[in-house]
């Protein structure tokens, strides 16, 4: 089995490394796993001039899976948007058409102390938000900024879905639903936007073959609110590309951490590329600060659902719920006065551990 490794820019790298260092010790112990490594993101354009290099990409194209890091550094914002770090990742997405984005918020025990709501609020929390990822306004067309009539500039971008895209990451949730609790609530703005009167149409003719599953409907807006009001009512979440960008990134707030979140991102063979929800925090690069469990956690989800490893996925959650059981914490997750440990010594508990 064949991983493409691209750690990237800021702490990119640090965590990734410690998510190699895991895969490692799996290969030592049987399983068979060889990896390759490439530039991406600033990365990408400081070794080749493009932040998604030909040659990265056809080390993804000959992968089975592709473990990614973290891309952007300050110091990039200034290209011009086609030559940015976050392109890289972009262009990887819609290269493989890599659609349905899975990004669990999971609330351990030991944990529901680190978030800023009541650990009664928390507690026992796990919920899945499934995204679009390949269409929504991120990509819709036209876009641009023009200088209007009235001789003002004008930004606009285009929020567009087909009939063909709903469908699939709508069979997506409920197919992933019936392994949990069976319960879906799409998320859309149909009191508003066209986009999502057809989202929620489509997302309700697709229930009709999983009679078994649970669908309700919510907008963005509430559920933005019900997330901090009472966010164990939901078990899975699917909603398009911006909306599901927002409401991950607020979801993992009550998990205490984004450093926690893990996520895979799949098209419909089951490739996938697998990263940790965060961006690349170049404030705290290098210094060995970093929480890698999201990218440990994001290795086991591509164990599970690129390369079919159950075993080797659920030993790795394991080990990591092992060191949190057993008091590991770094800084972003421990309570004041708490000793913490820096991104290798994290590594190294939960390499004890498995």
């Amino acid at each position: 089995m064949r991983i493409a490794v691209l750690a990237g820019d800021g702490i990119g790298p640090e965590i990734t490394a410690q998510a190699v260092r895991v895969l490692e010790a799996l290969a030592g112990n049987g399983l068979a796993l060889e990896l390759e490594y490439g530039a991406v993101g600033g990365a990408g354009y400081d070794a080749a001039g493009d932040p998604l290099p030909a040659a990265t990409l056809a080390l993804c194209e000959r992968a089975d899976a592709i473990l990614f890091g973290a891309v952007g550094a300050p110091r990039y914002d200034r290209l011009e948007r086609a030559l940015r770090p976050e392109q890289g990742l972009l262009r990887l997405r819609k290269h493989f058409d890599l659609f349905a984005n899975l990004r669990p918020a999971v609330v351990y025990p030991e944990l529901a102390h680190a978030s800023t709501l009541r650990p009664d609020v928390v507690a026992g929390l796990d919920l899945l938000i499934i995204r679009e990822l390949t269409s929504d306004i991120y990509f819709g067309k036209p876009r641009g900024v023009i200088v209007n009539e009235a001789g003002e500039r004008e930004g606009y971008d285009t929020m567009r879905y087909t009939e063909g895209e709903i469908r699939r990451i709508a069979v997506t949730a409920f197919e992933t639903a019936r392994k949990r609790a069976r319960r879906v609530c799409s998320v859309d703005k149909a009191n508003v936007l066209e986009t999502t009167q057809l989202w929620r149409d489509v997302v309700s003719e697709v229930h009709a073959d999983y009679a078994d599953v649970e669908l309700s409907h919510m907008y963005v807006d509430n559920a933005a609110m019900q997330l901090i009001r009472n966010p164990r009512q939901f078990d899975v979440m699917v909603t398009g590309n911006m909306f599901g960008d927002i409401l991950s990134d607020e979801a993992s707030m009550l998990t205490g951490s984004i450093g926690m979140l893990p996520s895979a991102s799949l098209n419909a063979k089951g490739y996938g590329l697998y990263e940790p929800i965060h961006g690349s925090a170049p404030d705290i690069a290098g210094k060995d600060l970093a929480n890698p469990l999201g990218t440990i956690l994001s290795t086991a989800m591509m164990l599970r659902y690129s390369l079919g490893q159950e075993q080797a996925a659920a030993r790795v959650e394991g080990a990591v719920r092992a060191a949190l059981r057993d008091g590991a914490r770094s800084a972003d997750i421990a309570r004041d006065g708490e000793p913490t440990l820096g991104t290798v010594a994290m590594g190294d508990a939960v390499l004890a551990r498995l």
